[in-house]
């Protein structure tokens, strides 16, 4: 028989880029391993070292990096923490991008646009992952945009188990802000047992985060309404929604959303609007600035760490859904 045989071990590690050293700890806590240290730092220019302190040779490298403000920085930084890892002989890298970056920009709306989401996906892949790892991406059809397996975790049950105790199905409505998220609405109403509701809402193509919400489809009128979305930017969307679901008789909005981008003026918008309860994950850092009493933030970090060990383990990550997938 030609050829070595050796009896190693897998050997998980992982890493953590700058951007939300938090969510990493907390990650690694639930893991029960450390952050494997790192050198991270920028050049005065701008451009970024990596280095990595210990040994990474044939490992199963986990590689963590949220992408909040300035996004293109942490984007960067994590492709050049994976270049790093493939030439120091990781044996497999799987990217987790609690956030996907771009993820909105899915689709040529017009000519002449890009589809950025795409050119991510392409960009992690060519510098050398084998494996993503998102949660709640802007559409599923991003997964197929990555020539690898794409873990794609949902946060729908953290929200659903926060929200169980708090409303009554018999006189409540699982609202979909737009049409493109009514097939999640479905399934947060057959997890809660309660009816759907979506609106109809136009977009201006020429001014980003402007929508004008034309009509509320389904039974609101003397309802409690949970209204879902995969995240909430400068908020003037969900607001919009929230009013209008008011003005079609609804007793109370409260919302939930997996990544908080609070971009300005989110939180302002937020805190003014007649929306009860903002619920989110903590899937982006959320300071301190914009903290409000109506916000809820809810940890992702052991759905992460639970995934990992499906992953490293060669385990089903889809099991975590409960055959959802």
């Amino acid at each position: 028989m030609s050829g070595i045989q050796t009896m190693g071990q897998k050997n998980l590690m992982f890493f953590s880029g700058r951007a939300y050293p938090q969510l990493a700890e907390e990650v690694a806590r639930n893991l029960g391993v450390e952050i494997t240290p790192t050198s991270l730092r920028d050049f005065a220019n701008g451009e970024i070292y990596v280095r990595y302190l210990e040994s990474v040779r044939g490992c199963d490298a986990f590689v963590i990096q949220s992408h909040t403000a300035p996004i293109n920085q942490w984007i960067m930084e994590q492709l050049i923490m994976v270049d790093a890892l493939k030439r120091a002989s990781a044996k497999r890298v799987t990217v987790i991008m609690p956030f996907f970056g771009y993820a909105r920009q899915d689709k040529k709306g017009r000519g002449r646009e890009p589809i950025t989401a795409r050119l991510m996906a392409d960009l992690f892949k060519q510098a050398g992952a084998d494996r993503l790892m998102s949660i709640d991406l802007h559409t599923s059809q991003i997964q197929g945009f990555f020539d690898g397996p794409v873990d794609h975790l949902f946060a729908m049950p953290i929200l659903i188990d926060y929200l169980r105790d708090k409303i009554d199905p018999a006189t409540t409505t699982i609202v979909s802000p737009d049409t493109g998220r009514v097939r999640l609405a479905e399934r947060w109403s057959d997890a809660l047992g309660t009816p759907v509701a979506f609106i109809h809402k136009r977009r201006d193509l020429d001014v980003a985060n402007q929508v004008k919400v034309n009509e509320v489809v389904g039974k609101v009128r003397g309802r409690t309404c949970v209204l879902i979305d995969d995240m909430i930017d400068t908020g003037g969307s969900i607001c919009k929604a929230a009013d209008a679901l008011y003005e079609h008789g609804a007793t109370n909005v409260i919302v939930a959303a997996t990544h908080a981008v609070f971009s300005d003026p989110a939180v302002d918008r937020l805190k003014n609007s007649a929306i009860s309860e903002v619920i989110v994950t903590n899937t982006l850092p959320i300071s301190e600035e914009q903290r409000f009493d109506k916000l809820t933030v809810l940890s992702i970090a052991p759905l992460i760490a639970r995934a990992i060990t499906e992953v490293f383990t060669d385990g089903s990550v889809t099991s975590l859904f409960e055959g959802d997938s």
